[in-house]
C-alpha cells in the first residue's frame, strides 16, 4: 500500500541531489515541495505575489529558498524538474524557459500519483465535479470502505502520500489545469461529466480546454473505465482519446433523488453509480447511499424562505453551463442574479433554460458589460454595485411564490474571497431581510 511504498521511496531518496522549482506557494505547491524534500530534493519555491515570507519554507530544509515577484529565467536556474500549481498557466513558464523538457514540467497531481498504488476514481468537467466526487465518496464510507477524498478540492494528493495512511481508494477531483501538467497519471475510473466553456480567461481557447480535460483518460488502458456523457458521442466518437472500456452516460438511466434535484443530478448519479461499480458495488448499494447523502453548501441550495420568497444558493455556478442547470431546477417565477469576475462564453446560450421562467435578472459587480445587452432586450435588468443591493431590489418587487436565485455565471473575485464568501454574504442578506 502506499505507506510501505513511501518508506520505501523515502529511504531511497530517489531525488536526491536534484533541485525542485515549485511555481506558487499555495497548498498544493507547498504539499508538492514537502513530498519532493522527503524524497531527497532540494526545493525552490517560486511566487509572483510578494508578500510571502520565509516562513512557508518551514520543513523543507536548510537549502530551501523563496523567490517572489514576476517569473523570469533565474527562478529556474538548474531546475531539474517544476512543478505547477493550479491557477499558473505552463506557457507563462514556457515563455520564460522554452527549452525546458516539457515532460519535467508537471502537476502536483502528476507528481503524488507516481507514489499511489491504491485503486483511483477521477472526475473532472466544467460543473458538478464537487457534488460527484463527493458523493461517490459517501457511498462507498457508507458501503464500509476507507477513501481518500481530495486532488482539487480539500487535501492535495501528495499530503495523503506523506502521511502514510492507507486507504481502499483514491477519489480525485481533478480539474483542466492540473491535467494539463499530466504525463503519467491513470485512474482505474475516470469520469468527464461534461464540459462548456470556461476558464477561457486561463486556457487559449476551448480546445485546449478540451484537449486538458481529455487528459484524463489518455493513460488508460483497456482494463480501466472511461466514462463519458453521451451528449459527447459525435465530438468524441471517432477520435482516439483512451484505450479505456468506454461507457456513455445520459442521467436516464437512474432516478431523480429529493436531494439532487434537476437532469443535471441525474447525470453526475449515473456517472457516479459507474465508477462505483468497478469497485465491486451493487446498485442497491450505491442507492442506499444516496438516500442518505446531503448536497455540498452554495449548489442549487435551498437556504430559507422570506414571506414566501424563496431563496437558492448557486454561488458555485461561476459559469453559463452551471446558470442553465439551476434554472432546470427551479420553477417560475425566478428573480435571478448574475455578475462578477466573467470567464468567457456566449451569454446568449443562456436565454433557452431563461425564456418562460425568469421575471427579472439582476446583475451586481463586474461583468455587466457582458450580460446587460444580450439580457436587457429581453428581460427586466437592472445593475447594482453590490451583491446585497441587488438583492434588496429584487426582494422589494417579488411576491410570495417566487425564487431569488443567486447563480452568478462568474467567479467571486471582483469583490469576494471565493464563491463560498459570496454564498455566506447571501444567506446573511437574507437573514437580514426576515
Amino acid at each position: 500500500m502506499t505507506s510501505e511504498l513511501v518508506q520505501q521511496l523515502t529511504k531511497t531518496r530517489m531525488f536526491s541531489n536534484r533541485l525542485g522549482v515549485i511555481v506558487g506557494a499555495g497548498r498544493s505547491g507547498l504539499a508538492a515541495a514537502r513530498l519532493l524534500r522527503a524524497l531527497g530534493a532540494s526545493v525552490r519555491v517560486v511566487d509572483e505575489k510578494t508578500d510571502l515570507g520565509n516562513s512557508i519554507l518551514e520543513g523543507l530544509g536548510p537549502d530551501a529558498r523563496l523567490m517572489t515577484g514576476p517569473l523570469d529565467k533565474e527562478k529556474f536556474e538548474d531546475a531539474d524538474i517544476i512543478v505547477v500549481s493550479p491557477g499558473v498557466p505552463v506557457r507563462k513558464i514556457r515563455e520564460v524557459v522554452p527549452d525546458f523538457p516539457e515532460r519535467k514540467i508537471i502537476s502536483e497531481l502528476e507528481l503524488s500519483s507516481w507514489f499511489a498504488d491504491e485503486p483511483i476514481i477521477a472526475i473532472t468537467g466544467t460543473n458538478g465535479k464537487t457534488t460527484t466526487t463527493s458523493l461517490i465518496s459517501h457511498v462507498l464510507e457508507y458501503a464500509g470502505k476507507k477513501v481518500f477524498t481530495g486532488g482539487n478540492i480539500g487535501t492535495p494528493l501528495s499530503e495523503y502520500i506523506l502521511s502514510r495512511e492507507s486507504c481502499e481508494a483514491l477519489i480525485l477531483e481533478v480539474s483542466s489545469f492540473q491535467l494539463q501538467n499530466c504525463r503519467l497519471f491513470k485512474p482505474d475510473a475516470a469520469i468527464l461529466l461534461n464540459i462548456s466553456a470556461n476558464h477561457l480567461d486561463y486556457h487559449l481557447d476551448m480546445a485546449e480546454y478540451l484537449e486538458a480535460k481529455l487528459n484524463i483518460f489518455s493513460r488508460q488502458t483497456a482494463e480501466d473505465l472511461a466514462i463519458v456523457p453521451a451528449d459527447m458521442r459525435d465530438e468524441l466518437g471517432g477520435r482516439n482519446f483512451t484505450r479505456a472500456h468506454i461507457k456513455w452516460f445520459d442521467g436516464k438511466g437512474i432516478e431523480e433523488q429529493p436531494n439532487l434535484p434537476g437532469p443535471h443530478n441525474r447525470c453526475n448519479m449515473e456517472a457516479a453509480l459507474m465508477a462505483v461499480e468497478k469497485l465491486g458495488l451493487t446498485r442497491k448499494q450505491f442507492l442506499e447511499g444516496v438516500k442518505t447523502f446531503k448536497g455540498k453548501p452554495h449548489r442549487i441550495e435551498h437556504i430559507g424562505t422570506v414571506d414566501g420568497v424563496r431563496f437558492i444558493d448557486d454561488s458555485k455556478a461561476t459559469n453559463l453551463d452551471a446558470v442553465s442547470a439551476a434554472l432546470d431546477s427551479c420553477d417560475a417565477p425566478v428573480r435571478l442574479l448574475l455578475g462578477g469576475h466573467f470567464k468567457g462564453g456566449d451569454v446568449t446560450e443562456l436565454l433557452p433554460s431563461m425564456r418562460g421562467k425568469v421575471t427579472e435578472v439582476g446583475l451586481f459587480g463586474a461583468g455587466r458589460e457582458h450580460f446587460e445587452a444580450p439580457l436587457k432586450e429581453e428581460f427586466k435588468t437592472s445593475w447594482s454595485s453590490t451583491l446585497e443591493e441587488a438583492v434588496r431590489k429584487l426582494f422589494s418587487a417579488s411576491n410570495a411564490g417566487d425564487t431569488i436565485l443567486l447563480s452568478p455565471a462568474t467567479a467571486s473575485f471582483d469583490a469576494y474571497k471565493g464563491y463560498a464568501a459570496r454564498g455566506d454574504d447571501f444567506k446573511r442578506i437574507m437573514e437580514e431581510l426576515s
